[in-house]
């Protein structure tokens, strides 16, 4: 069976960019796409992988950006090429128009439009609030149009069905996304703490800097992926500007870089506003690494509080800093429980869940 995925872009590569390229490899399907960066996706190990971009985007504004790119999607019409076709992009999900028979991997209702609107409008400046505001209603009207040209929606967490229920009155089963648990190891629990996420405000990564200006004898190392947009830009120069020196930002490292971060940490950091799933976190309990997260969202359907770390009610820096210090005087008497609870979300089961859904849907 020939497969097609689609996803919004491959240039800035974070959890749903991963989850596509592991869908890609282990169905042996092509990737749709609109802007790649082969370099992070190869350094990433997935050089195995076929990638076909619909259109470069090179717009700076962010909601702009994805107005086009979602018009590219529903241009695109490979039903002839392909007998199956996959979604796993939110802005790219136009394409079910054209291209049947499908499934959406719901990674999260578009968030700007949905459960994040009010949030994100207090943060745009008064004079650009109409135009905003006009934009999510035209998008979701669209969103709601395109959805229903969609066959099959599975989601990646039951925080994201709930979401689904609640904005778009879709029901939807629930596989959590895959991790190759056997690619992360153990070393040892080391002087650092370690944190990885898109540097967008939802990650709400400066509520762990406020924490470390507390701890000046701990170590934190952030890394994050982040869009070249004007927004995000902004964004990360203020993260720059206050964090303390014991804070370290990684714009972006490789694979192996990476496991080699998540095998010496102490252990992981988690701060994000009602995360969809949160597949840091499990790379991180597949390192033997203990997780200190807040208590809502997916977070609550991966780390076993006291067991795999601490999950905290309404997190801020001080309840933070806490859990630090707690943690860090035995994070290795985690190490056991960890091991065992990612391997609840290896890609082997993800994939014999995927491959059963494709063919009930075929």
């Amino acid at each position: 069976m020939k497969i097609a995925i689609f996803h919004t872009s491959m240039d800035n590569i974070g959890g749903s960019e991963i989850v596509t390229l592991i869908l890609a490899r282990e169905l042996k399907a092509d990737i749709y796409t609109t802007n790649i960066d082969m370099e992070k996706i190869k350094k990433m190990g997935f050089d195995d992988v076929k990638l076909v971009s619909i259109g470069k985007i090179s717009f700076n504004n962010d909601h702009f950006r994805k107005q086009i790119i979602s018009w590219f999607f529903k241009r695109l019409n490979l039903k002839d090429k392909y007998d199956f076709f996959i979604i796993s992009g939110e802005w790219a999900v136009s394409a079910a128009m054209n291209n049947r028979p499908n499934l959406y991997y719901m990674h999260t209702p578009i968030r700007e439009l949905w459960d994040m609107y009010k949030e994100i409008r207090k943060k745009i400046m008064p004079s650009r609030r109409l135009l905003f505001d006009i934009w999510v209603l035209y998008n979701r009207f669209l969103n709601k149009k395109y959805i229903k040209h969609v066959e099959k929606i599975i989601c990646n967490s039951e925080n994201t069905r709930q979401r689904l229920k609640t904005f778009l009155h879709h029901d939807a089963k629930v596989v959590n996304p895959p991790i190759y648990t056997d690619k992360f190891h153990y070393e040892k629990n080391g002087n650092y703490w370690l944190s990885v996420n898109r540097l967008v405000k939802d990650k709400q990564v400066e509520i762990q800097i406020e924490a470390f200006k507390k701890l000046s004898k701990e170590k934190l190392i952030i890394v994050g992926c982040f869009e070249e947009t004007k927004y995000l830009n902004t964004y990360i120069r203020y993260l720059q500007k206050i964090k303390p020196n014991n804070v370290e930002i990684l714009h972006w490292v490789d694979f192996d870089k990476l496991t080699k971060l998540y095998a010496n940490c102490k252990g992981f950091i988690a701060t994000a506003n009602d995360e969809d799933f949160g597949m840091s976190v499990v790379e991180a309990m597949a390192s033997g690494k203990p997780v200190i997260a807040g208590n809502e969202g997916g977070y609550k359907e991966t780390v076993i509080d006291g067991k795999t770390g601490i999950l905290i009610d309404n997190i801020d820096s001080n309840k933070l800093a806490e859990a630090i210090k707690k943690i860090g005087k035995n994070p290795e008497k985690f190490k056991k429980e960890c091991l065992k609870r990612a391997k609840k979300f290896d890609t082997s089961e993800f994939i014999k869940k995927i491959k059963q859904e494709i063919k009930n849907g075929k």
